[in-house]
């Protein structure tokens, strides 16, 4: 099975996302293309369908639908916050917390593709809410690096990146929030899937951890546990 390929059914495809690739199609590389040609490679049908979106510069678990009905089930599950999904982040500096609640207001400004926290609402603003805990903290040229693992309640976009950066936390690497790193880019690992199959109802959960490469090896392989 191609290492792309996490889980295959007649309904449902979970993937590898790798960093650097479109979530949906696109002129670009992106995830449906790469799937698809992984699936014909294999003489499977590769009818898919996008049903939520990773930033492209982010890695790791990505749902795909392989029919209409699945998908449309599926989107209403990420829509209704019935799926969870949880992510791996290297931080720029330590929360005062160990454990905590982020919720903010937040504003996506598409013509300069970036996400803003905002103190009141308006057109455009909506609700954004993550909670996160502490797993481990190191030290590199003299600057604090935290890991964390962080759980949506809500998916907006850049919606990690800009509530921690919006703390004086911004995720390593990630140059548009405020941290630059000339050895990688955003340190965000999508990590952990729950859903429901939009066939049989079943609970469906995935764990990936990251690669042990930088700013992940930074951290013991411990951490990186279910």
């Amino acid at each position: 099975m191609s290492e792309l390929i996490v889980y295959a059914d007649r309904d449902v495809l979970v993937c590898d996302k790798p960093a650097g690739v479109l979530s949906e199609p696109g002129s670009a590389a992106n995830l449906p293309d790469l799937a698809a040609a992984a699936l014909a490679a294999r003489g499977e049908p590769s009818e898919l369908h996008t049903v939520h979106r990773l930033d492209k510069a982010v890695g790791g678990l990505c749902i795909l639908a392989r029919n209409r009905e699945a998908a449309g089930k599926l989107i209403a599950q990420i829509a209704d916050r019935t799926a969870q999904k949880e992510y791996f982040a290297v931080l720029r500096g330590r929360p005062e917390a160990e454990e905590a609640e982020l919720e903010d207001l937040l504003f996506h400004d598409s013509r300069v593709n970036k996400t803003y926290v905002v103190k009141r609402p308006r057109k455009g603003v909506r609700a954004a809410r993550l909670s996160y805990r502490v797993l481990d903290s190191t030290e590199r040229e003299g600057q604090a690096l935290t890991l964390v693992r962080v759980r949506l309640h809500t998916g907006r976009t850049h919606q990690i990146r800009a509530q921690f950066s919006a703390r004086g936390l911004p995720l390593l690497g990630d140059l548009r929030y405020g941290s630059r790193d000339p050895r990688c880019e955003v340190s965000l690992r999508a990590c952990y899937l729950r859903f429901l199959h939009p066939s049989t109802g079943k609970p469906m959960e995935f764990f990936l951890p990251p690669p042990q490469d930088y700013p992940w090896s930074l951290f013991a392989a411990e951490h990186y546990d279910h």
